[in-house]
């Protein structure tokens, strides 16, 4: 598979799992439901009808009837199934977009047209050309292939991949009342998540969600690191999304900044840590003689080995980078109350390392003014105890380097 090929098998992709989740938020009920993979590519079951969704997205492919055969055939089979009493009957939707070619299919057609370019086909077999009639190999009659008709919506001006898309994050504001930005980073994103681990069950029941269920499970304030959510937008992209949220005009507020990360002590780099602490330093510090607020952030290391984390402070007082982490002499108690020392032209603190989780709650308690933490996690989050009042940021990472690209 070329590289071309394989973009624009991963965009069809992408076209269906936003088909899925916008079906899911136009569903009428909270208890109606949508199965991904089911019947056809999206399956929805009200309490009054079933509904088979396939959908294709040939955005450099010209329409031809072929193209659309061997689909309609499939949904026939299913038909053919429910005249025999094996399947309840269901409706059928065949939603397609195309580079070009549309004016080849007028709708509705009638079952001459059915049957001349959906259902006959030709084979070869030992060499020889072999016409088919897919309804007489079925033993559906004119009569039937009518019925089928009725219950078959063919679709082939579907929305392109950005409109469809626009359309999506439209959707999601007005369920949530919320942002662009939050539809796309918090819902979508989740909503992406969602639908890919549906997709892979291997049970027919377990790829099925409720409405319902399906918002209460993409209703979270954590911006994931879902791999085909940057998959889609670019790794760069989603980054710099990122940044102008949250990390542009911020350092010219005089506000108490926590940025809480957690590293993977087994892929581990002091001088990589170091630099983004010199980043963060740099960015979210005012120690002028003229800044009439100086300010410093707090930082904390998640699951760093307490004698590394000796050492570089060490390495960092050895560099003449002034750090305090609240204690105050040798043996001393952690005191909250040394580590909201303000920083300034004089004392020139850089940075405030909090050594232990739980200290984050005290200093929150005694720090004075406005109070943000920025929460970067690998798995899943680890600090969770902070008041509703705090602005809570938590970003999900692949690595401790994609920090750097964010802020």
């Amino acid at each position: 598979m070329t590289d071309r090929t394989a973009i624009d098998t991963i965009k069809g992709y992408f076209y269906q799992f936003d088909q899925s989740i916008n079906q899911l938020l136009m569903l009428v009920n909270d208890s109606d439901k949508l199965t991904v993979e089911g019947i056809e590519d999206i399956d929805i079951l009200t309490a009054t009808d079933e509904t088979a969704i396939q959908c294709k997205y040939y955005a450099k492919t010209e329409y031809n009837h072929s193209v659309i055969a061997e689909p309609i055939r499939l949904m026939l089979n299913h038909f053919a199934d429910y005249k025999k009493g094996n399947s309840p009957k269901i409706r059928y939707h065949l939603k397609g977009h195309y580079k070009s070619g549309h004016h080849k299919l007028a709708m509705p057609i009638d079952v001459l047209f059915l049957k001349t370019h959906f259902l006959t086909y030709t084979r070869t077999i030992e060499k020889v050309r072999v016409t088919f009639e897919h309804h007489a190999d079925l033993g559906l009659d004119d009569t039937a292939l009518e019925e089928f008709l009725s219950s078959i919506v063919i679709d082939i001006n579907a929305l392109d991949f950005e409109s469809q898309f626009k359309t999506l994050i439209s959707n999601i504001r007005k369920q949530y009342a919320c942002s662009d930005f939050t539809a796309e980073n918090f819902y979508y994103n989740n909503a992406l998540r969602v639908i890919k681990e549906l997709s892979i069950k291997k049970q027919l029941n377990a790829r099925t969600i409720s409405k319902v269920d399906f918002l209460k499970s993409i209703d979270t304030r954590q911006i994931l690191f879902n791999e085909w959510f940057v998959e889609k937008k670019g790794e760069k992209a989603h980054f710099l999304n990122l940044r102008k949220e949250y990390f542009t005009s911020l350092n010219v507020s005089p506000f108490e900044r926590f940025f809480v990360f957690e590293i993977d002590p087994s892929d581990y780099s002091r001088s990589e840590l170091k630099e983004l602490l010199f980043i963060v330093s740099k960015k979210w510090s005012k120690l002028t003689k003229r800044e009439p607020k100086p300010f410093c952030p707090y930082i904390y290391v998640h699951n760093i080995l307490k004698k590394e984390l000796i050492e570089l402070k060490k390495e960092l007082a050895s560099e003449e980078f002034i750090c305090i982490d609240g204690y105050d002499f040798n043996g001393a108690d952690f005191n909250p109350f040394s580590i909201t020392k303000k920083a300034e032209y004089t004392n020139q603190i850089k940075l405030k390392f909090i050594n232990e989780l739980h200290f984050i709650d005290d200093i929150l308690k005694v720090a004075k003014g406005t109070k943000y933490v920025y929460q970067f996690y690998l798995k899943k989050p680890f600090y969770e105890n902070i008041e509703p009042s705090i602005r809570h940021t938590q970003i999900q990472i692949g690595k401790l380097e994609n920090i750097k690209n964010i802020i």
